[in-house]
């Protein structure tokens, strides 16, 4: 039975394995996560400015649709992977925006979604004995992984709304805050020997805020934040155009799929042979 020794390990009796259902880390992957962000945050601004029913039956029936075939596949397949981010980039937005037009505060809807995200991580960890993206393989893992997700969009939308109106940042301000604390875990792991899964863990929650502040500068007007005043649809449908090809690209090259650990191959018994 394998005991934890690490954040990158596994206890206790496992359950039925399949293949990896996430990515590989690579550039790309943190490309197009970003890209996700920004397109979630836009799209959920355009989609409730034009009709807020509307911009509730797509943002629950996209994430419910993306999330079912997600779950149902047998593997990772781009497509269906990013396809679920996306729905949860718009999803985990309005979630997030709901909260503040009920009358929250940023400061508390922050911390809010970070106690969230902190019991899910801990549940996570508790249960399984391991954080890794490399260890997704079975139906559980995959589930607590979602959430956490899900719970990052939620705490990064609120933390970027934090910065940018709060204390009174800006847009572009907030951004290059982001992503400046963006490459704190890279060069930690890089330089320092952090923990791969905390550094992870740490830049995935911080692209979030990073995208969503450069897509509210592109796209909304000055007098809000310091914007460009592009528009919240010309910035959607650019980074959806983007979007589509990268995954394409992703999905033709068959990119990011995570190879499968090797088997250990027994020697053989000399002496009895």
């Amino acid at each position: 039975m394998a005991q934890t020794t690490s954040l990158g390990t596994t206890r206790g009796p496992r359950a039925r394995q399949m293949a990896a259902k996430v990515p590989e880390l690579t550039v790309l992957f943190w490309v197009v996560k970003l890209l996700t962000t920004g397109m979630g945050e836009a799209a959920s601004d355009f989609l409730g400015n034009l009709n807020i029913p509307l911009a509730a039956v797509v943002g629950v029936g996209s994430i419910v649709v993306t999330l079912r075939l997600q779950l149902r596949s047998d593997r990772y397949r781009a497509p269906v992977y990013w396809a679920t981010v996306a729905a949860v980039a718009v999803f985990g937005t309005m979630a997030a925006d709901v909260v503040h037009i009920v009358g929250v505060p940023y400061a508390i809807s922050t911390a809010f979604y970070a106690v969230v995200l902190a019991v899910v991580l801990a549940l996570w960890w508790r249960t399984e004995g391991t954080l890794s993206i490399h260890t997704i393989t079975t139906r559980r893992r995959e589930l607590f992984y979602w959430l956490t997700v899900l719970a990052t969009f939620a705490l990064g939308t609120a933390a970027g709304d934090l910065t940018a109106d709060s204390l009174s940042l800006g847009f572009l301000g907030s951004g290059v805050l982001f992503a400046a604390l963006f490459a704190v875990p890279a060069i930690a792991w890089w330089k320092l020997g952090l923990n791969p899964v905390v550094a992870f863990w740490g830049a995935y929650i911080l692209t979030r805020p990073l995208g969503a502040s450069f897509a509210d500068w592109f796209g909304k007007p000055h007098w809000f934040g310091g914007g460009l005043g592009y528009g919240d649809g010309t910035v959607t449908g650019l980074a959806l155009a983007v979007f589509v090809v990268l995954v394409g690209a992703m999905t033709l090259t068959r990119h990011g799929i995570q190879q499968p650990a090797p088997v250990p191959v027994a020697e053989p018994d000399v002496e009895a042979a």
